[in-house]
């Protein structure tokens, strides 16, 4: 099937039509995106400065995650942001397309990335003794480059899919981003079996992973009953932050992803949260109880301080 799009842009309605709720949002989006790049950015500059937590493949993935959140982050709420200040918002066919791209791109390498910090654990407590010969510089670096590899392939499946479709008609997207659901609804045919292959590619993706991570953890825990007490709380506050952002990652996820093409006022919200809340989030979850972290954090801090006094 060929393309024979003509639409050129599409209207976005955003999440209020109200000018002094846009204007609150303004002030929201723009704090949480400078809290969300500024702490992200905090964790990889203090991983990468800590010659202690860079040698660590848990760490390691950790300055990845925030790197991706970062990113992912910036693929939104800059134009959500600068979006609340106009009464008219538009973004044009490739823009939204680019959008789409970022955010399955993204995505679905943190996807990865999540699952190789959980077989990180899951080495680290149940082969402790082959920890280093198991998880070495060279297996991170390949984990990397799958979580780059299967993030591109899933994105370019959707496009893909995406791009088969005809836009001639309407150019309303009641939403505040480019999203799969409210693309097909707009598409001028039957995107039912196109719709289908798509979802399919999101929605599968993020149960079977879901799935495997669930697995992981619960052997995980099985586990740390043969470890003293304080092997079992360090373990479990590692684990408990993993879990809590697998769980506030992957439940919106399924949720959009893994029914029919159909669009609910409930999508927006959801939204939110994965595209704005988690990348803020995250950064606050994996530092709040790691001690390690925070000192590492001071001491960068302190650097600062004392290059910022001697200038």
């Amino acid at each position: 099937m060929q393309n024979q799009s003509f639409v050129t842009e599409f209207i976005l309605l955003g999440l209020s039509q109200n000018p002094k709720v846009q204007k609150i949002l303004f002030f929201v989006f723009l704090f949480v995106y400078i809290a969300t790049i500024g702490g992200n950015t905090l964790i990889v500059v203090t991983i990468i400065s800590s010659p202690a937590l860079r040698g660590s493949p848990m760490y390691f993935f950790l300055a990845f995650l925030s790197f991706l959140d970062a990113c992912f982050s910036s693929t939104f709420t800059p134009k959500m942001t600068m979006d609340s200040l106009y009464e008219r918002k538009t973004i044009s066919f490739e823009g939204c397309m680019m959008q789409l791209f970022a955010e399955h791109l993204f995505s679905g390498a943190e996807l990865i990335v999540l699952t190789a910090m959980a077989y990180d654990r899951y080495v680290a407590i149940c082969k402790p003794l082959h920890y280093s010969s198991i998880m070495n510089h060279r297996i991170c670096g390949i984990l990397i480059g799958v979580a780059w590899a299967g993030g591109f392939l899933h994105s370019m499946i959707q496009i893909f899919f995406l791009f088969q479709l005809p836009f001639c008609g309407p150019n309303v997207i009641d939403h505040f981003l480019c999203d799969l659901h409210p693309l097909l609804e707009l598409a001028c045919t039957d995107t039912h079996i196109l719709g289908f292959f798509a979802v399919a590619n999101s929605g599968f993706f993020c149960i079977i992973t879901f799935s495997l991570l669930l697995v992981s953890y619960g052997i995980i825990l099985f586990s740390l009953r043969t470890h003293s007490s304080e092997g079992r709380r360090k373990a479990l506050s590692t684990c408990g932050s993993h879990i809590t952002v697998v769980v506030l990652f992957f439940v919106p996820c399924m949720y959009v992803y893994s029914r029919p093409p159909s669009t609910f006022s409930s999508d927006k919200m959801l939204a939110v949260v994965y595209a704005i809340l988690i990348p803020l989030f995250n950064p606050l979850i994996y530092t709040f109880r790691n001690k390690e972290v925070k000192n590492a954090m001071r001491k960068v801090w302190k650097t600062l301080m004392v290059v910022s006094d001697g200038k």
